[in-house]
């Protein structure tokens, strides 16, 4: 009996492993689900997602549920697609709350921390106009439910941080990581260039010296420079809007730009040679944590 229980967990631990590796290991499919909604494409999303749900190779994954449902949830700020098609944003809605009953959809919510935080200031946005138009009542009904949704996830201070104006020096800070991301968001798609600089085409450093500049800081070229010129931080310490270095072996020979907010599973934006300005989860993905040299920022 002893040993059939050892069996039982042996099992039990493998099957963990397998989920564990297909819930995070990147799905080109999904990739583009990310990048057409960080574009603002909504009703793409929403197209693509759906598709994705009729087909039986999703099906272990919450991923195309969840972008069909922000996505819905975003296409409501138009009140000709909102008033046709209340029932999509309501399902939306229990959709969301389904998801993040899981705890798969738990790990999508970690994970997708500053897309939800996107979402959620849009819908604050959109609650503030239903408020100003007199509709009381969906007012009401919407602002409970997403006070529900978004209850006990971190994204709430730090984006109502983000979205008001500031005094101190440290939610200064915050609120120009937040926009700095934001603008480095609406380059994905931009194709690789070498040494391309602009949104024509980036190579790695050329991106990451053109998205500091639009906050009005100039930093090297080179990542090489970039690297040796930055502020060195501890990985517990690296956040959105700061640098992460790579290396062949030799010197520094790739950077990208970190997207996760602080104490998050670390994610930057970055030039890939094979996909242009697209994002990847570092802890993730062995080819990158083996290339890690460190992290450095430019942001006091």
């Amino acid at each position: 009996m002893k040993g059939k229980n050892i069996q039982i967990k042996s099992w039990c631990f493998l099957l963990l492993l397998f989920l564990s590796k297909n819930i995070f290991a990147q799905v080109p499919a999904f990739d583009r689900l990310e990048q057409l909604f960080y574009q603002k494409h909504y009703k793409i999303v929403y197209r693509k997602a759906n598709r994705l749900l009729d087909k039986p190779e999703y099906d272990y994954s919450k991923m195309p549920l969840y972008y069909r449902s922000i996505s819905a949830i975003e296409m409501a700020s138009n009140p000709i697609w909102f008033k046709k098609n209340k029932s999509i944003f309501e399902q939306a809605i229990t959709d969301l709350k389904e998801i993040k009953s899981t705890e798969i959809g738990k790990s999508i919510f970690i994970a997708h921390q500053i897309e939800l935080g996107t979402l959620k200031m849009d819908i604050d946005s959109w609650l503030s106009d239903l408020k100003r138009q007199g509709n009381q009542s969906d007012f009401s009904t919407y602002s409970e439910q997403f006070s529900l949704l978004f209850a006990g996830l971190s994204l709430n201070n730090f984006h109502e941080t983000a979205a008001n104006p500031v005094t101190d020096v440290s939610n200064k800070a915050l609120t120009d990581r937040f926009e700095m991301v934001k603008y480095a968001q609406k380059q994905l798609g931009v194709p690789y260039v070498t040494a391309g600089d602009n949104p024509s085409g980036f190579d790695c450093s050329g991106f990451t010296s053109y998205v500091m500049s639009s906050s009005g800081k100039k930093i090297p070229r080179r990542a090489k420079d970039q690297y040796e010129a930055s502020t060195k931080l501890k990985a517990s310490e690296a956040m959105m809007g700061d640098l992460v270095f790579f290396s062949n072996g030799g010197d520094i020979s790739h950077v990208g730009m970190l997207i996760n907010e602080p104490g998050n599973a670390k994610k930057m934006i970055h030039a890939s040679s094979s996909k242009g300005i697209s994002i990847v989860e570092i802890e993730s993905s062995e080819y990158w944590k083996k290339r890690l040299v460190g992290y450095g920022t430019f942001i006091r």
